[in-house]
């Protein structure tokens, strides 16, 4: 079993807050795919890093996750790209992870 997160920004890169009705499409389309989703939305993550030129950028993010038998590594990718398009990203993370189910 897999766990994928995918870590979405409340605002572009321009500092405009993302519309609901985005988080609401990306909800939508991984319930009806993956048959449920878990989403860390009531208080945002805070992310921090630096870029190639030192400087540190912030991000205000929320959590959503599903779980996977296997990771379809190409049609994640594919995802992930039209998620950065319409979230006007340069990079979003997705990521996965084996779990074990206790």
């Amino acid at each position: 079993m897999h766990l994928i997160q995918l870590l979405l920004p409340l605002y572009d890169n321009d500092g405009a807050r993302q519309p609901d009705d985005l988080f609401r499409r990306v909800r939508t389309e991984l319930t009806e795919r993956f048959g449920g989703l878990t989403a860390y939305s009531r208080a945002p993550a805070h992310g921090a890093w630096q870029d190639d030129a030192g400087h540190t950028d912030h991000d205000d993010i929320v959590v959503y996750e599903v779980m996977v038998e296997t990771v379809d590594a190409a049609w994640w990718s594919a995802y992930r790209e039209q998620l950065e398009n319409a979230f006007r990203q340069r990079q979003l993370v997705v990521r996965a992870q084996e779990i074990t189910l206790l």
